[in-house]
């Protein structure tokens, strides 16, 4: 029996630090997607502000918010439930004293399916995350929704080949990635923008799984974010794209026959040989 395809919108836009203002635009922007036919929306990492983490300051530490009772998830399960799409929401969790940079899965009922801990965390110039998250501890996660099996990393995971594997191997049909990603200000004549693209199209070819990315654009403090979201198939070709200034929603149809189809061909998890991969768990090349 045929699969039905599975249509993937990417979400990008200016953000404010106007927490109100930011929900009421991403929310425009997902009804707009699910009018052309979205089952996925994707938006911006942190998106209910601007992105705090260019520098340390404790008072920044209080955006944080508990899963339960937290206002921008109820809003977006009424918002998943009304439409029928399913809707990854990144947020800054607050548990007891602990703080994570999260994404909470809504599924296309408006249920909430579980939280994943953003796992890698950088720090530098412009991006002290680790002043803010600790590491996650929920591990990689994926879920099964009525749109498909959907794998969810948090823009840093986006740079290591290992998260995208082990969703892969989880079961995920696609892989998403909301990001915050701009220029550097340690290192201003750095353009970062195609290797962080190659990267997430590598997974793509590598695991023969659909990857979307869904960044902010505009200029806030130090950073310029780049945007330059994109939907990509299983070979790894370019199906919807935004531009680097650009504001707006694209749609992408993934063909769920031809990626079982090229799937069975280029069988890549069957040949794997994990024997041979314990460096891979390890700090240094000494074990």
């Amino acid at each position: 029996m045929s699969l039905p395809k599975l249509h993937l919108a990417v979400v990008q836009c200016a953000l404010s630090d106007d927490r109100r203002d930011n929900v009421s635009r991403i929310e425009a922007w997902v009804r707009e997607a699910a009018s052309r036919g979205a089952e996925v929306v994707l938006t911006p990492e942190l998106f209910e502000g601007h992105y705090f983490p260019q520098h340390e300051r404790e008072v920044d530490r209080d955006r944080a918010q508990p899963v339960e009772g937290h206002p921008t998830l109820a809003r977006f399960r009424t918002l998943a439930r009304e439409l029928h799409v399913v809707l990854p929401v990144s947020i800054y969790e607050a548990e007891g004293d602990a703080r994570y940079n999260s994404l909470v899965l809504i599924d296309e009922h408006g249920e909430e399916r579980g939280v994943y801990r953003k796992s890698h965390i950088p720090d530098g110039p412009g991006y002290e995350e680790k002043f803010y998250f600790d590491l996650g501890n929920t591990g990689f996660r994926t879920w099964e929704t009525g749109a498909g099996h959907l794998g969810i990393g948090v823009c840093w995971d986006q740079w290591f080949p290992e998260a995208a594997r082990a969703m892969a191997l989880r079961g995920a049909e696609v892989l998403l990635y909301p990001t915050a990603i701009g220029t550097e200000p340690a290192t201003p004549a750095e353009d970062s923008r195609d290797p962080w693209r190659r990267v997430m199209i590598g997974h793509a070819v590598a695991n023969a799984t659909p990857v979307a990315a869904a960044n902010r654009v505009g200029t806030e403090g130090e950073i310029t974010f780049y945007g330059s979201s994109f939907i990509c198939d299983h070979r790894g070709d370019v199906v919807a794209e935004l531009g680097r200034d650009e504001e707006g929603v694209v749609v992408g149809a993934i063909d769920r026959d031809a990626l079982a189809r090229y799937r069975a061909n280029w069988n890549f998890a069957a040949d794997r040989r994990p024997d041979l991969y314990q460096e891979l768990t390890h700090d240094d090349d000494t074990a």
